[in-house]
């Protein structure tokens, strides 16, 4: 089963994932002060459903549920809340997006487009690909 979690940062601070995904009849979310605590309570819960459902099915998981994959979407806030580490306004600047309007989109004040998501995307893209390629001497 291949479960797709939406990672998010919340007017509370807090660091929030859900999925559209159900594992039996059991939603699945997780909460935290950062995104490892987020996700680690995600995982928590996922295994919380596994067990549940194996439970309702005289002790064996049903095959759809025997192998689970998580894929990890970020919000613009939580991503770069969590990679706290990216100058903003270099970044805005290696994507071609003005630097204000960037910061906006950071903070939640604003909300980037379907073009603007993919200039960013294929940026983060792009520096992964540059920092993995990187070698030390």
């Amino acid at each position: 089963m291949k479960i797709k979690a939406v990672i998010e940062k919340g007017s509370d601070n807090l660091f929030s994932i859900y999925s559209d995904n159900m594992i039996g009849d059991m939603g699945l979310g997780g909460f935290g002060k950062t995104v490892q605590e987020a996700k680690a309570d995600f995982e928590d819960v996922i295994q919380e459903a596994l067990d549940e459902c194996a439970k309702q099915h005289d002790g064996v998981l049903p095959k759809k549920y025997q192998q689970i994959s998580v894929t990890y979407y970020y919000d613009l806030m939580a991503f770069f809340n969590n990679f706290d580490w990216i100058n903003i306004s270099k970044f805005a600047h290696a994507a071609g997006i003005n630097e204000s309007k960037m910061r906006q989109y950071k903070t939640g004040a604003s909300f980037a487009g379907e073009t603007v998501m993919g200039k960013i995307q294929s940026t983060i893209h792009r520096l992964g690909q540059e920092l993995s390629s990187a070698s030390l001497l």
